[in-house]
């Protein structure tokens, strides 16, 4: 861990030394003279704006400015994809994860993770199932049933690819649908699952 805040630490140290590098060549004035005579004052440019050198360090220090700026922006995992472990940002990767359900599989693995709705739950929310979608607009409606139909746990993914709603439209629904307490998303790998409240 140290030596990733060195490394980041000598990335941002070269980003502002390049910025700085940069703007003083950039901003730097073309040598000039004024002579004044009888007939009045002449102003005149020597040479030219950029010598070979200014332009060889005005392209280094570009080049370093967007490599140090890259890897800051960027990020940097502390441990190869698929090793698990620790993330840089302190989360836990999913191949870390000691579970006996698949950690392949979204679902498998946030159930050994988390609490999935009882059978309790399930059979109290298909008995209440038409009150609650008398309050229920129709994306509503059929995104809370992909979700009851699955026994109370579904991949976000999978209620776009079982509905003809599309992502928006169906991240929108959730939304509404967690606000009124009956669904929860929680994050898993790339996606979302979705589990009923």
């Amino acid at each position: 861990m140290p030596s990733l805040q060195r490394r980041q630490l000598a990335a941002a140290a070269a980003f502002v030394a390049a910025a700085v590098v940069l703007a003083v060549q950039l901003i730097t004035p073309s040598p000039v003279v004024v002579s004044v005579g009888e007939n009045g004052t002449t102003v005149s440019e020597l040479g030219t704006y950029f010598t070979t050198e200014d332009v060889a360090v005005v392209a280094a220090a570009a080049a370093l400015l967007g490599a140090s700026g890259t890897y800051l922006l960027a990020g940097h995992r502390s441990t190869p994809d698929g090793a698990g472990g620790v993330t840089s940002d302190g989360n836990a990767s999913i191949a870390g994860r000691h579970s006996t359900a698949g950690a392949d599989d979204p679902v498998s693995a946030d159930r050994s993770s988390g609490p999935e709705p009882s059978d309790e739950l399930l059979e109290t929310r298909r008995e209440e199932r038409a009150e609650i979608a008398a309050r229920l607009s129709t994306n509503e409606e059929a995104v809370y049933d992909a979700v009851l139909d699955a026994d109370g746990v579904l991949p976000q993914s999978e209620i776009v690819a079982g509905t003809d709603l599309s992502k928006a439209t169906v991240s929108r629904t959730l939304d509404t649908l967690e606000s009124k307490d009956l669904l929860e998303r929680r994050r898993r790998g790339m996606g979302n699952v979705v589990f009923l409240r």
